[in-house]
């Protein structure tokens, strides 16, 4: 009986190794926007692609805006509407600069639940963002308008596959008046 545990034991720890050394082999160290002004940075961005997520699936029209908060912190409000529900969605998070002068952020909903937010390209004026987050099963192509350039959606998409994304996986919201 001894040994049966002992052999149980060392099945799980050698199945919760692999599982976070999995998990964690996803985990990309990205090079963040440097110079990054935050100011020019707030505002309404569109999603024109992603990567879906449990949120944001069956979501059209989804956006998302960044408010300065009076403690140096950005509110996060994602908006999208629920195709299968019929329906608007909006959820509220908060976001905190962790590397001051570069777009790197851990942005959280769920209380002290954070996860990574990296601006990894954006053109000079802030009008075109790609942001990736802690790995590659999170991105997304966001700008000012509800369409981009084909030349900036180019430049974002040869980016994201030299870090390993699936970019045929991306999801195309659309932006139409409902």
């Amino acid at each position: 009986m001894k040994y049966k545990n002992m052999a149980l034991a060392g099945l799980a720890l050698g199945a919760a190794a692999y599982l976070i050394r999995n998990r964690s082999d996803k985990n990309i160290a990205f090079e963040v926007v440097p110079n990054f002004d935050i100011n020019k940075y707030l505002g309404l961005w569109y999603e024109i692609a992603r990567m879906d997520f449990y949120w944001e699936k069956d979501k059209t029209n989804t956006t998302a805006r960044y408010l300065m908060n009076e403690d140096g912190s950005v509110q996060v409000i994602n908006r999208g509407y629920d195709e299968k529900k019929k329906e608007w969605k909006k959820s509220k998070g908060i976001a905190k600069q962790t590397k001051p002068g570069y777009g790197k952020f851990k942005v959280s909903f769920f209380g002290p639940l954070y996860s990574a937010y990296n601006v990894i390209d954006l053109d000079e004026h802030y009008q075109y963002a790609l942001v990736a987050g802690k790995n590659t099963d999170y991105l997304w192509i966001l700008s000012r308008q509800k369409s981009i350039p084909d030349g900036i959606k180019s430049r974002f998409l040869q980016k994201a596959e030299a870090l390993g994304y699936e970019t045929d996986r991306l999801i195309r919201p659309t932006h139409e008046k409902i």
